[in-house]
């Protein structure tokens, strides 16, 4: 658990679900455009429960979370995965969402994440900032990815330069609009 001027980031635990699974469902609901079912939610946190963050304030109510995975991408590189990330619209531009953003990520890198994807919608222009600052790079754009009839950005985070490398050039099932990404600086 980490703390900050009232807040507190916690890893999600199942042990937890009756404490906090409402209040995600509905942080969620009110934030992003997709209606997720409680299967969905459920099955990115019993499978990958610890790979999930939230922010709390002094009095536990929940002003943020986000909600990851961490597989094989199709026999290939270990991919961890941002689905879901929201945060109370009053508590925006206190840095909420990026250190539940690098707290996923570096959970995600110590356990051999070759690269990390997300989407997001392509008017969330705050979004985009956010997860460029972080080193994301768009990857493609995908017409009509949500059920409002939106198109998204998928956007990569190369962990390991052999992942970035392995997808110079690579044709993925949906190959529209490809933007071929720039290696991102050394750290």
């Amino acid at each position: 658990m980490t703390e900050r001027a009232g807040l507190q980031y916690i890893q999600y635990h199942s042990s937890k679900e009756s404490t906090y699974l409402t209040a995600i469902r509905q942080l969620i609901s009110n934030d992003l455009s997709e209606p997720y079912s409680i299967y969905v939610y459920r099955y990115f946190l019993y499978q990958w429960g610890d790979l999930c963050f939230l922010a709390l304030d002094d009095q536990d109510n929940m002003l943020g979370v986000v909600i990851s995975k961490l597989e094989p991408h199709r026999g290939g590189p270990m991919r961890g995965y941002i689905a879901m990330l929201a945060v109370q619209k009053e508590h925006r531009g206190k840095g909420i969402a990026t250190k539940l953003v690098r707290m996923a990520i570096d959970i995600m890198i110590e356990r051999n994440a070759d690269e990390i994807a997300l989407e997001t919608e392509v008017t969330n222009t705050a979004a985009m900032k956010l997860y460029e600052r972080l080193g994301f790079l768009r990857s493609k754009r995908l017409h009509r990815y949500y059920l409002n009839g939106n198109s998204a950005f998928r956007f990569i985070l190369f962990v390991k330069e052999s992942a970035f490398t392995s997808r110079l050039g690579y044709d993925d099932e949906n190959n529209e609009d490809e933007i071929q990404p720039e290696l991102p600086p050394s750290a």
